[in-house]
C-alpha cells in the first residue's frame, strides 16, 4: 500500500509502541493480582502461607505475557479504527482477557504442572490485567492523540462527493480534530461547485488517480450514495492503482435495511429484510432488566424527584408533571411522563411544534432540568408500568409520526420494540431538532442489532454525556 512516510512510521510506531504497552500490563497485571491477594488475604501466617512469594510465580510471566498477545491480535485489538469508543474499547478487552486467562491457566497447568497458587489467583488476575491493560491503553490513546494534534502521523484524506453526504462528512472531521484527519480537498463532477464547507473542489471523478498521486493521499472517502455499481468500481479502480484506502459511504438502503436474509423459492434466489422484533427469552430478559432498574431508580432517586417537583412549583403554577401522548409498541398511544419545564400554555398558539433552542416557552428551572435531563426521570414510571423501555428508540408525538411515516423508508419499523428512555440515536447526539432521518438509521441499527451489552453501553454513554450534550434543550 502507497503511504507517505510519515503516514507509514505513525502506524509501524503506533502498534509497535501499543503491543509494548500491552507486554508490560499483562506482566503488571500478574503482580498486581499477587499484591491484591496478599492486601485481601486475612494476617496471618497460616492463610498467608496459601500463595508462594511473587518469585515463585515467575516461570508464569512468560506463560501469561506470550498467550495474552496471540489472544489480542486475533481479536483485532492490534488493528482497530482510532475512533473506537472507550466504552467500545473496554468491551473488547474484557472479552479478550476473559479468553486469554483461561488459556493462560490452561496452559501454565499443562508447562507448569509444579506451580502451586491458590485458587482465586485466576479471579484477581483478570480484574488486574483488565485494570492495567485498559489504563495504559487509555494513556497510550491520550498520547497519540497529543501527536497527532501537533501534527505527526495526520492521515491526509480526499471526499469524492460535495453533495449532502460529503459535507456532512467534512463537519464531522472538523469537529473531531483528535483524529488526526487533514482534508485535503474535495472531487465533484457538478458543474460550478468549487467549494464546500470551506474546502475546495480539487476536480471531477476522472481526475481521483491523478490528484491522490499528486497530493500524496492516505485514504479516500466515496461520499456518494446514490452511485451506480459502474461508477464506484470506476473510482475504486483508481485509487486502487494508487494504493490507498479506501472508505465507502454505504447507500440508504444499507443504512436503514441493515442485515438482509436470503433464501430460495424453487432454486430462485429471494432476498428480504430481517425480522427485528425481540421474542422469547431475548424479550424477557429485556424486561427483567427494565423492571429491576427502574424500580431501584425510582427508589434511589425520589428524594431527587421529591425536591425537582417542589422547585417546579414554587417556580409556577400548575402541575409538575406534564403528561403527553406519545406512539410507543407497535404504534400504540400511550401517556409519558415528564417533569413540566414549560408553561402551562406553551402551545395554545402554535400547536404541536419541536422544542427549539433558546425556546421562549421554557421556564427558568425548566431550562435547567432540560439541559440536564431531570425532565426525563418521572419516565422511570413508564418503564415499570411496561410502556416504555429504558433502552429504546425515542417516542414521538402522533402528528410527528404521521408525517415521518410518509417520508422516511420503514420508519415505522421501530415501533416493533419498545420506545425507551434513552437510545442510540441519543446516545450518538442526535436528540433535539436534528435530523429525523439521521435518528432512523440509529434505531433502526439499534432493533436489528440488540444486545444487552449493546444497552449497558447506551445507558453508560448517556450517563457519561450528563450536561455535556449540547443538543439538549
Amino acid at each position: 500500500m502507497r503511504l507517505g512516510h510519515s503516514t507509514r512510521r505513525r502506524i509501524w510506531l503506533e502498534r509497535i509502541s501499543l503491543v509494548a504497552l500491552d507486554g508490560a500490563a499483562f506482566a503488571a497485571g500478574l503482580r498486581m493480582a499477587h499484591d491484591l491477594y496478599l492486601g485481601l488475604a486475612p494476617l496471618s501466617p497460616a492463610s498467608m502461607g496459601a500463595l508462594p512469594p511473587f518469585e515463585a510465580l515467575a516461570p508464569l510471566l512468560p506463560v501469561q505475557v506470550l498467550t495474552l498477545w496471540p489472544v489480542f491480535f486475533f481479536s483485532r485489538l492490534y488493528h482497530q479504527p482510532r475512533f473506537v469508543s472507550r466504552v467500545d474499547l473496554a468491551a473488547r478487552l474484557l472479552r479478550a482477557i476473559s479468553l486469554g486467562i483461561i488459556l493462560v491457566f490452561a496452559a501454565a497447568s499443562l508447562l507448569l504442572p509444579d506451580l502451586a497458587y491458590p485458587r482465586i489467583l485466576p479471579y484477581l488476575d483478570w480484574i488486574a490485567c483488565f485494570v492495567a491493560v485498559l489504563g495504559l491503553r487509555l494513556f497510550h490513546r491520550q498520547a497519540w492523540t497529543s501527536l497527532r494534534l501537533l501534527g505527526f502521523g495526520r492521515t491526509r484524506i480526499l471526499i469524492v462527493g460535495a453533495g449532502a453526504v460529503g459535507q456532512d462528512l467534512v463537519g464531522r472531521i472538523h469537529r473531531q480534530p483528535t483524529l488526526g484527519y487533514d482534508v485535503v480537498g474535495l472531487v465533484d463532477d457538478t458543474p460550478g461547485r468549487s467549494r464546500a464547507r470551506g474546502v475546495p473542489v480539487l476536480g471531477g471523478s476522472d481526475q481521483l488517480g491523478a490528484l491522490v498521486e499528486r497530493l500524496d493521499v492516505d485514504e479516500v472517502m466515496v461520499a456518494l450514495p446514490e452511485a451506480t455499481r459502474a461508477e464506484l468500481l470506476g473510482l475504486i479502480n483508481q485509487c486502487q492503482v494508487e494504493g490507498v484506502s479506501i472508505r465507502i459511504f454505504p447507500d440508504v438502503f444499507q443504512m436503514i435495511a441493515g442485515e438482509v436474509q436470503i433464501s430460495a423459492l424453487d432454486g430462485l434466489p429471494l432476498m428480504s429484510v430481517r425480522d427485528v422484533s425481540l421474542r422469547g427469552w431475548r424479550l424477557t430478559l429485556k424486561r427483567s432488566v427494565d423492571l429491576l432498574l427502574s424500580a431501584t431508580a425510582l427508589v434511589v432517586l425520589s428524594p431527587l424527584m421529591l425536591l425537582t417537583a417542589v422547585l417546579i412549583k414554587l417556580e409556577s403554577r400548575g402541575s409538575a408533571f406534564f403528561v403527553q401522548e406519545r406512539m410507543g409498541l407497535d404504534a400504540r398511544p400511550f401517556p409519558m411522563i415528564k417533569f413540566r419545564s414549560m408553561r402551562l400554555d406553551a402551545e395554545a398558539h402554535t400547536g404541536a411544534v419541536w422544542a427549539q433552542r433558546d425556546d421562549p416557552r421554557r421556564t427558568r428551572f425548566g431550562q435547567f432540568l432540560r439541559r440536564s435531563n431531570l425532565d426525563e426521570l418521572p419516565q422511570l414510571i413508564n418503564v415499570l408500568l411496561g410502556h416504555m423501555s429504558i433502552v429504546g428508540p425515542r417516542p414521538e408525538r402522533p402528528e410527528f409520526v404521521a408525517e415521518f411515516q410518509r417520508l422516511i423508508p420503514r420508519y415505522m419499523e421501530r415501533h416493533r420494540e419498545k420506545a425507551g428512555i434513552t437510545g442510540w440515536a441519543q446516545a450518538n447526539g442526535l436528540r433535539g431538532n436534528t435530523s429525523i432521518e439521521e435518528r432512523t438509521k440509529y434505531d433502526l441499527y439499534y432493533v436489528e442489532n440488540w444486545s444487552l451489552l449493546l444497552d449497558f453501553k447506551i445507558m453508560l454513554k448517556t450517563l457519561l454525556a450528563g450536561f455535556r450534550d449540547p443538543n439538549a434543550y
